[in-house]
């Protein structure tokens, strides 16, 4: 589903990220973690298309992101750290705009937004303003309007961070939900509690390089994922 392979990006002297490998395949759950600065973001920005990497190569479905840019976006979500919305725009405006730019048919739209903001609770508000939205209810639009065009990869950056409860476990159900229908998911958090009950595989990243991976079970043995994300982030890479 998705091979970054040896990429590399740098910034002046600093390689933001240092020859990283990573392979995720349909079905799974990729957690990918890492302290502030590690390169978990200039990884995901990389793999969706936002970022020029100086090296390497990036596979969406065997496409490449560098020669093939557009074939790969049909196929992808991405969830920023902090979504930036058009907020003159109202809750369903911005829905229909993204449905409109994957071609998503106005049956299918219709019955994926009463679907996923009922869900959400967010129906009663798609007719306000997104600047008037709350920093939850924007995370909320933002994740709905992912999964619009039933993308086979879905790119993350801290999902959870400003949900309440209740829409963080729907999201951890609709993201097993992809997988279970053959998509991916590959995300980043700093909540390792939630990476290691939901994740089918991890990798940690410090200082731009991969300094661990596999399956859950592989990379924490007997341990928490707590325990062995702060070990390795005490060590040297």
């Amino acid at each position: 589903m998705l091979k970054i392979e040896h990429l590399t990006k740098t910034y002046g002297e600093k390689k933001a990220v240092d020859d990283l490998n990573l392979h995720i395949a349909p079905g799974e759950i990729y957690g990918f973690i890492g302290h502030n600065g590690a390169g978990k973001t200039t990884t995901l920005r990389s793999v969706v298309g936002i970022a020029q990497f100086d090296r390497g190569e990036i596979l969406i479905n065997g496409k490449s992101v560098k020669t093939e840019p557009l074939a790969c976006k049909r196929e992808i979500a991405y969830i920023p750290d902090n979504p930036d919305l058009y907020d003159y725009m109202t809750g369903i405006k911005y829905l229909n705009f993204i449905a409109d730019v994957f071609r998503v048919s106005a049956a299918d739209r219709q019955t994926r937004i009463r679907k996923y903001a009922g869900l959400f609770e967010l129906t009663a508000d798609l007719a306000q303003p997104i600047a008037a939205y709350s920093h939850g209810m924007k995370q909320k639009l933002a994740i709905i309007s992912a999964w619009l065009h039933q993308p086979k990869l879905i790119i993350m950056d801290e999902p959870f961070v400003g949900l309440d409860p209740k829409a963080s476990h729907l999201l951890k159900a609709m993201m097993r939900e992809v997988c279970d229908a053959g998509g991916a998911i590959f995300f980043s958090t700093h909540v390792l509690e939630v990476a290691e009950k939901l994740c089918d595989k991890v990798a940690i990243i410090k200082g731009g390089k991969l300094i661990r991976s596999g399956t859950m079970e592989d990379v924490k043995g007997d341990d928490s994922l707590e325990e062995v994300f702060l070990e390795l982030e005490g060590g040297s890479c």
